[in-house]
């Protein structure tokens, strides 16, 4: 992995083996970011997506494995128990074209990972939501 800093944006290269999420906790802990919005894409050999089920308040995951392109990274770094908290979604398609994709727990890159994170001012935190069973923002 590595990374530049230009102003209000940190560019990002996750290299071959290396894991995204890691990757992006690392540079925002390097980093001191609190607040951010990713954007990113690439390909991955290896990711677990999933998805909230509201009504039982647990993660459903899907693993996947073999050749997938990024079509879609998206994210936010907020803060919760002053660490940054990493929330992300991600979309890949397989050589067929077939797209998979929900919130991100895992990612392993096969070739590269190119992401872009945009620094914004001020503090957003998180905030357990009982009800709904997430950590919601706190403004």
């Amino acid at each position: 992995m590595e990374y530049t800093r230009r102003n209000d944006t940190v560019i990002l290269r996750v290299d071959p083996g290396e894991e995204i999420l890691s990757q992006i906790t690392e540079v925002a802990v390097k980093e001191k970011l609190m607040l951010a919005e990713i954007n990113g894409l690439g390909a991955v050999r290896d990711f677990t997506v999933g998805a909230f089920n509201t009504e039982k308040k647990e993660f459903y995951a899907n693993q996947f494995e073999g050749t997938f392109e990024i079509v879609s990274l998206t994210g936010t770094i907020t803060e919760k128990d002053s660490k940054p908290y990493l929330h992300l979604h991600m979309s890949a398609a397989n050589p067929q074209g077939n797209v998979f994709g929900g919130h991100l727990n895992k990612a392993v890159v096969s070739a590269t990972a190119e992401i872009v994170i945009r620094i914004i001012e001020g503090h957003v935190g998180r905030k357990m939501n009982e009800e709904i069973g997430l950590n919601l923002f706190d403004f």
